[in-house]
């Protein structure tokens, strides 16, 4: 039996960023409130996670930069289309559908972050923000809790692609996501 050819795909430092933004995410929606330092320091390792992906979205390797693989949404649709058809075809790196999903979940991550800089302003008189003021404080913080459940919801939306095309092309992408080698 031949051994299919492997190609690294998602290079090291994409797949800490990755990892390390699993795990910012979540200790930062599930610490909210009750931690608030550890809530901070979380959002703190989100912010610095997201510019360095923007960054890397520019210099990294092929499959990382933006160039190779943003689209159009009538793209990313048309794919979705395919996908809900169980027909589309495979991507070495970021499938339309993938690359749509990063996009907003980038966006999404940054209003989150942002928010959260606002309220922490407005609430503590610290941080970035720290001299916004109190007046907006429940307005920030609405706007926060929201792109928090909103990129909750992605996420999920996330997850259950990953599972879908793994499926649909017979290899395992989350172990992908963890050595960085995909078949040829």
């Amino acid at each position: 039996m031949e051994t299919p050819l492997l190609v690294k795909v998602w290079d090291l430092p994409l797949r800490i960023f990755h990892w390390l933004l699993v795990a910012g995410f979540f200790i930062a929606y599930l610490t909210e409130d009750e931690l608030l330092d550890v809530h901070v320091w979380a959002g703190y390792l989100v912010t610095g996670l997201l510019v360095f992906r923007i960054i890397w979205g520019f210099i990294g390797n092929d499959y990382a930069r933006f160039s190779n693989f943003v689209c159009s949404p009538i793209k990313s649709i048309a794919y979705l289309k395919d996908l809900v058809a169980l027909k589309t075809k495979r991507y070495l790196g970021h499938n339309p559908a993938g690359a749509a999903m990063i996009i907003l979940l980038l966006i999404s991550l940054l209003m989150t972050v942002s928010t959260g800089f606002a309220v922490y302003g407005a609430d503590q008189a610290a941080g970035p923000l720290a001299a916004i003021g109190p007046a907006n404080e429940k307005m920030w913080e609405e706007l926060h809790e929201f792109f928090a459940n909103f990129t909750l919801v992605l996420v999920a939306i996330h997850i259950l692609g990953v599972i879908l095309e793994s499926y649909i092309h017979h290899e395992n992408l989350l172990r992908a996501m963890i050595h960085g080698f995909k078949k040829k």
